[in-house]
């Protein structure tokens, strides 16, 4: 038996611990800039501390919520985009949060790749950090992992977890009741959800991501990732104006599914689709992918990143709250006897 030269490492078996720390350097001054009242230490410890008295607390319930961005990553790792991913995944959990009546106080993340790019990961990290800013929540720690033989070198996966908090006896939803009206928070493109979907109906109508865009003057690739939108602001100031009843965040699903979460048992909703504008990328994707309308509510968004249940007489000054906070305000419907979701008139 020939004589072993050299010992084997952790490196020579594909698993970097000096990129790994090379990464956390260099995203901690971005993690930096999402602090807020609460924090109590920054990365590098074992587990993160936050003080929920010292964010202004007094009787708390807290609200988790985990998710990811899925087939989106994709799109992103091909195009080598990699910015605003980070935002998506941000996103995804804290407009999850808010709808619950809660504030978003922190986050973490979970980055796992096959071989570990700092400068790409950095880009990534940076977009959850400035997703965290956005929202005003802490990023407070995350995971890296790197694990040769279960990803390709390039390929990556996400997973976000935030925490939330709200006083008791504010969550939502709270006394929503037939003709209550609904106002739907316009979305910024497809966000996270339908990719597998949307990536078929450009292989089916022959576009890679550099071709220009069907419906954007950009290229495909860059059009599709633009990010998931932040809520949470907004959504905050309407739940402090009063009569705000529930928030039902679009993702999977789209309306037809997400909207009945909020309902109690016995209501249901009646939307008028004409109510809104369908925009370009939807119009797009139903027409090269031959979708039907129930398909494409079902799928997509459609437009409606987000709906607020609100009591009749706050309608107009809620709609105002959303709109001074940058969200535009389509009056969908309201609230009635039944269960799920009755569609009138059709999309643009």
């Amino acid at each position: 038996m020939a004589e072993r030269t050299g010992g084997l490492s952790y490196a020579a078996a594909g698993v970097d611990i000096a990129a790994g720390n090379a990464l956390v350097e260099a995203i901690r001054p971005a993690a930096a800039r999402t602090a807020r009242p609460g924090v109590l230490a920054g990365l590098g410890g074992f587990g993160a501390l936050f003080d929920l008295r010292a964010a202004g607390y007094a009787d708390p319930v807290l609200v988790a919520s985990t998710d990811g961005v899925g087939t989106k990553l994709r799109l992103a790792i091909d195009t080598g985009l990699l910015d605003t991913i980070g935002i998506d995944l941000v996103a995804m959990c804290v407009n999850d949060v808010v709808c619950q009546g809660a504030e978003p106080l922190f986050f973490l993340d979970y980055f796992a790749t096959g071989r570990l790019d700092v400068a790409a990961a950095a880009r990534v990290i940076g977009g959850i950090a400035e997703g965290c800013r956005q929202a005003g929540c802490a990023l407070v720690g995350g995971e890296t992992a790197e694990m040769p033989g279960l990803y390709a070198a390039r390929d990556f996966d996400l997973a976000g977890f935030a925490v939330g908090a709200a006083e008791r006896g504010r969550l939502l939803p709270q006394g929503v009741a037939a003709g209550d009206v609904l106002l739907g928070l316009a979305s910024d493109g497809v966000h996270s959800n339908g990719f597998s979907l949307v990536r078929r109906i450009a292989e089916d109508a022959g576009l890679t991501w550099d071709d220009a865009a069907p419906f954007a003057d950009a290229p495909l690739g860059a059009a599709l990732l633009t990010p998931t939108r932040l809520y949470v602001r907004p959504a905050l100031a309407a739940l402090a104006a009063g009569g705000l009843r529930a928030l039902a965040h679009v993702t999977g699903g789209g309306i037809t599914e997400n909207l009945p979460r909020v309902l109690p048992e016995g209501l249901g909703a009646e939307v008028r689709l004409d109510a809104w504008p369908l925009p370009p990328v939807f119009g797009w994707l139903r027409a090269a992918g031959g979708l039907d309308e129930g398909e494409l509510l079902r799928t997509f968004n459609a437009g409606i990143g987000m709906i607020a249940v609100v009591a009749p007489d706050r309608a107009e000054a809620l709609a105002a709250v959303f709109e001074a906070g940058g969200e535009r305000v389509h009056r969908l419907g309201h609230v009635l006897p039944g269960a799920g979701v009755v569609y009138r008139g059709r999309l643009g």
